[in-house]
């Protein structure tokens, strides 16, 4: 994360802004990229005085409300055949058992799959494509898809922006220790979402998953 930042931190505030928002995009429509990597890394330069927070958090919210209606978009028109080329394109990320594990989750929980997703790597990338191929009605999934995506990126940036500046105003002369902190606080500021969208994520080992109809929303 640290290299990211030094490479964030070399390029202008608006290509970093674009960035921001396209690796949160391109991940959300379904392909492994580190979204989140991105985003934390962006937030640290706004509390260093690089970027503004306000238009890293924007970029990253557009991104990933765009992203995951493009996904849901694609996932709908290719279907399963389509989860099943990402699964074998990328099978570390998005192979069968990581696959069944999401379609669990939305079989189980509906459209709050997508919310507590944008919290869980695994259902950050496969939310917007998985709802479309299981046919989840689209004006729910983008409720659920936009909440998920303002409290995420919000949430994590002004967060981080917070605990960064106050680091950098009490730990002037030891900036590994404020950036370690930051860290730190970024990863406590999502805790009890992850632990969340982990339960919604967990099955019981016998349980199968059981298909989402059109028009559902459990």
């Amino acid at each position: 994360m640290v290299e990211v930042q030094h490479w964030l931190s070399a390029l202008p505030p608006g290509v970093v802004y674009l960035i921001v928002a396209g690796v949160i995009g391109v991940e959300s429509m379904g392909i492994p990229l580190p979204g989140e990597i991105v985003l934390v890394s962006s937030a640290l330069l706004a509390a260093a005085g690089v970027v503004q927070p306000e238009w890293v958090a924007t970029a990253a919210a557009a991104g990933a409300i765009i992203g995951d209606s493009v996904g849901y978009a694609v996932g709908r028109r290719g279907g399963r055949p389509l989860l099943a080329r990402l699964g074998r394109r990328f099978p570390r990320h998005l192979g069968p058992a990581q696959l069944a594990r999401a379609e669990q989750s939305f079989a189980r929980h509906g459209v709050w799959a997508v919310f507590f997703g944008r919290f869980v790597a695994l259902l950050r990338i496969l939310a917007g494509p998985l709802a479309g191929a299981l046919r989840v009605p689209y004006r729910r999934f983008l409720v659920a898809n936009a909440a998920g995506g303002l409290v995420w990126a919000f949430g994590t940036t002004y967060l981080l922006f917070t605990v960064g500046r106050a680091a950098e105003h009490w730990l002037k002369d030891i900036s590994w220790a404020g950036l370690a902190i930051a860290v730190l606080a970024g990863l406590g500021s999502t805790w009890w979402l992850r632990r969340r969208a982990h339960r919604l994520q967990s099955t019981e080992p016998s349980a199968a998953a059981e298909p989402v109809r059109a028009g559902t929303d459990h």
